[in-house]
């Protein structure tokens, strides 16, 4: 069984720990240093056991505390060498990377991370789908458009992280220029609530658990908004729905199984 919280979700950074019985991993760390303590530490947690960062694109909010975070904590990061070479100069040197191609799966101390190519302003942006025994946990932020690949490789994951960043009628009437409000509503931008509640349609099945709702802009959607659109989706469906903060972790959140949860009940 694996365990995880969002410590950031948004344009202030990005960052999402799993942890396991042999370790901890993080997808993307656009936090400082000072505040991937901080917020570890909130849940309980140390960051003595982290055994490795993924990345998923070289965007500064998902990777601008990635060179730090590795300078004092001597850990590899896995990206994809384009994303290496369009890295934030402000990340500065990064001891341990280890390169993969979109597609790959990466294992690790007992973790499997399925790779995915998504459609993004990016070089070369993946997403993640985590597994651990029986547990699967998808991901999918930083993505304008949800393709069939998507789909199919989230599909049957018993927690998902999806984005829901922003509310059409509030982008169209946003104080950001046009040409910002263009890329976000693109096929290469970002996901908005009607996106979200789509693909969370296509994914719901009897094994669902959680669903996490993250990236949800402060200045083009609400929290209101974002959660009235999921639980549309969700309709009758028993899943927990959460909608992540920006500048506080959410909770840590347990991936069970139908079959993990039939043995912590024995």
């Amino acid at each position: 069984m694996i365990s995880f919280s969002l410590l950031g979700s948004g344009s202030s950074g990005n960052a999402l720990l799993v942890t396991s019985p042999t370790g901890s991993i993080l997808i993307d760390n656009g936090l400082s240093y000072r505040q991937l303590e901080r917020r570890t530490s909130g849940l309980g947690l140390t960051l003595d056991d982290l055994q490795a960062v993924f990345i998923t694109h070289e965007h500064g909010d998902h990777v601008n505390g990635v060179g730090v975070l590795t300078r004092k904590r001597d850990v590899p990061v896995y990206m994809t060498e384009r994303t290496r070479d369009y890295l934030p100069k402000g990340v500065g040197h990064i001891p341990q990377i280890r390169f993969f191609e979109s597609g790959d799966t990466l294992t690790l101390n007992g973790f499997s991370l399925s790779s995915f190519r998504v459609a993004h302003d990016a070089q070369d942006p993946v997403s993640y789908v985590v597994r651990y025994g029986d547990s699967q946990l998808g991901i999918a932020t930083d993505l304008g458009s949800v393709t069939n690949l998507v789909r199919t490789r989230l599909a049957g994951s018993h927690a998902l992280v999806l984005e829901s960043n922003y509310c059409p009628e509030l982008l169209l009437n946003s104080s950001y220029p046009a040409a910002i409000c263009q890329r976000i509503r693109s096929n290469q931008g970002h996901l908005s609530n009607n996106d979200m509640n789509s693909l969370l349609a296509d994914l719901i099945h009897a094994d669902l658990e959680l669903v996490v709702a993250m990236h949800v802009s402060q200045e083009n959607n609400t929290e209101e908004k974002a959660r009235s659109m999921a639980a549309q989706a969700l309709g009758k469906h028993s899943a927990k729905l959460v909608i992540a903060q920006q500048d506080e972790p959410t909770p840590l959140f347990a991936v069970r199984t139908r079959e993990s949860k039939a043995v912590s009940a024995l």
